[in-house]
């Protein structure tokens, strides 16, 4: 994925500005989609807590529906580039780092709310901004480092420090989802390097590698597994509407609307997770938690609105 969430399968509601380098070039119909699409991210904790089902055995399930019902779509849209033999570790490394960011989300959501685990795992365009410091030796942008603070002191609230709740539970839940942003962040800069490939081909093919990777395992839970009418319901949902479906709608918003649209209607995502939670399931955040996510929430927010004035300026300089 150009970019993914987890998402989106790639995360929705994270970062989307790579994946939308161009400038929209049709504009009708991309606002319903992305709006869509970031709804469907929102009600993915809902299937997945729903569905009763063992963590790993609801991520292979996703990347074996999701990744067929993608194939589908690349077959009928014949979008298909043949990945060279270093794309295709790039592709494996991604794959991995992928389903190892879901195993980790959807695992968070079990130890706190999942409003809470998917605001902090919003973090993670910080999180790309200090992996890039590393990995690549670019300069963190000090403007935008107070950002970064007010995150992680968002983070910290949204634990449940202020002691409403068990800090323990909540807190592994919290570092579960960090754990699930950091490897986002890595498939997001893996995937960089896939300039070639289109972006739904990246995104089956590393829930093809995941699927591979979990087979094993995944065969093992499903024996003791308990498949209810409800649990087929929720992973087929979860695998051809909140993924294949969802990936398309995105990826089609991503060609029609421009970076700043994009970043702004991703927060729908936290804001259906968050309704989810308190509607579905009664989840009831206290203050320093509600405080922790608005903290972070405004954070992601300042990012993205600096990142954005900063473009013009860039491409000036890229021209010279």
């Amino acid at each position: 994925m150009k970019t993914l969430h987890s998402h989106g399968a790639a995360n929705p509601g994270a970062d989307h500005s790579p994946a939308c380098g161009a400038a929209a070039t049709t504009p009708q119909g991309g606002t319903w989609r992305m709006v869509l699409a970031m709804a469907l991210s929102g009600t993915i904790g809902l299937l997945v807590v729903e569905s009763g089902l063992p963590v790993l055995l609801v991520v292979w399930l996703r990347c074996l529906l999701g990744g067929l019902g993608l194939a589908a779509w690349l077959l009928c849209a014949r979008q298909w580039v043949v990945p060279t033999g270093r794309e295709w570790g790039w592709v494996l490394l991604g794959g991995a780092a992928l389903v190892g960011n879901w195993l980790a989300l959807f695992s968070a959501y079990r130890y706190s709310s999942i409003a809470v685990a998917t605001v902090v795992y919003h973090v993670q365009p910080f999180l790309l901004l200090v992996l890039v410091a590393v990995f690549q030796g670019q300069a963190l942008p000090l403007r935008r480092l107070p950002w970064l603070g007010l995150a992680l002191v968002g983070v910290a609230l949204s634990s449940g420090l202020d002691g409403g709740q068990a800090s323990t539970t909540s807190g592994a839940g919290v570092a579960l989802a960090l754990l699930a942003a950091s490897l986002y962040a890595v498939a997001t800069l893996l995937t960089q390097r896939l300039q070639r490939i289109p972006a739904a081909q990246i995104a089956m093919l590393q829930m093809a590698v995941g699927g591979l990777l979990l087979a094993g395992p995944a065969w093992l839970e499903g024996g003791a597994a308990d498949f209810t009418a409800r649990a087929w319901t929720a992973v087929l949902v979860l695998g051809l509407v909140h993924t294949a479906c969802m990936y398309t709608l995105m990826y089609a918003a991503f060609q029609r609307l421009p970076a700043q649209a994009i970043a702004g209607l991703s927060f729908i995502y936290p804001a259906m997770a968050l309704l989810v939670d308190l509607l579905w399931f009664g989840a009831r955040p206290t203050p320093g938690q509600w405080l922790g996510m608005a903290v972070i929430l405004g954070a992601v927010w300042g990012w993205r609105r600096g990142a954005e004035k900063s473009k013009p300026k860039q491409a000036v300089t890229q021209g010279k």
